[in-house]
């Protein structure tokens, strides 16, 4: 099952983030960067990585690296969009947030802190990759990271508050919000894997495009899902104005427009036959979900 394997890949994931921070010196900032990316979390970019790095036959050993930079960067953007100045939330996944936890000012150092993390772990020296593999990868994920990805497309969500968007405008925003880090798992894996520039850049869209999906997903779950199993509140994006697809198109076509993207998503992975079942299956999950 996708649950059973969300839970191995994400143990396996927690404990190399816990020994690499039991490896440095220690801060005040440890437990509440530990708060922030172990505690809860399905960690789904993670299993992403590794189903992808099953369509070129790479180990695990090779990916989990990337995997703990890639949830660094995403807990320390949950951490600052939960901050009341951005979206003002108070749970994130079924507890306090971190700054409802350990204060405001604390948050944002935590959050700062994981960010930087995540390069310092691609760029550990006992990870095992060559300098322009490195170097490729780093640069990829700032790109993925700052202005022209997540930060970048917070900026646009929150500025985009009850305002009237276009179509475009909101796939623009949410494919910078959530669909690029989703491209960088992808890409990501293309660079260790050697492949030419075509097959990269092929990787990161459809990583985009997962991304945009697993949105889709998100904003869906917000309406129809339980405070409980989601592990945050719900019904707060029509409360708050945000511009979804689904506000935009109403929930029917929002849905319809999610199956076209996936089905889309699917036949793109024919081409790797049975390397690509586990990235299918947790594809397929990610639009059923009911957490």
């Amino acid at each position: 099952m996708v649950k059973d394997k969300l839970n191995r890949n994400s143990k396996k994931v927690d404990k190399f983030i816990s020994q690499f921070l039991k490896n440095q010196k220690k801060s005040l900032l440890v437990p509440p960067m530990k708060y922030g990316v172990i505690s809860g979390g399905k960690k789904i970019r993670s299993s992403i990585i590794f189903d992808t790095g099953k369509l070129y036959k790479i180990r695990n050993i090779k990916l989990i690296n990337i995997c703990a930079a890639v949830e660094c960067i995403h807990s320390y953007s949950l951490i600052h969009d939960d901050l009341p100045c951005m979206d003002d939330d108070v749970t994130r996944r079924g507890k306090p947030s971190t700054h409802i936890k350990f204060g405001e000012a604390t948050a944002v150092l935590a959050g700062n802190s994981l960010l930087t993390l995540a390069f310092e772990i691609i760029a550990d020296k006992s990870y095992t990759l060559n300098s322009n593999q490195k170097n490729e990868i780093v640069k990829l994920l700032a790109n993925c990271s700052g202005h022209t990805g997540i930060a970048g497309g917070q900026e646009l969500d929150l500025k985009y508050e009850n305002k009237k968007k276009n179509l475009s405008q909101i796939i623009n925003m949410q494919k910078k919000k959530t669909g690029k880090l989703f491209g960088f798992c992808l890409q990501s894996v293309g660079i260790i894997a050697n492949k030419n520039k075509k097959e990269k850049l092929y990787l990161g869209k459809l990583g985009e495009e997962i991304g945009l999906l697993f949105q889709l997903a998100d904003d869906f779950l917000d309406i129809k899902g339980s405070k409980k199993k989601v592990g945050k509140p719900i019904k707060k994006d029509k409360k708050k104005g945000k511009s979804t697809l689904i506000n935009l198109l109403g929930y029917k076509n929002a849905f319809i427009y999610a199956v076209k993207l996936k089905k889309k998503i699917l036949l793109k992975l024919k081409k790797h036959g049975k390397n690509a079942e586990d990235l299918a299956k947790t594809i397929k999950f990610i639009l059923e979900r009911n957490f």
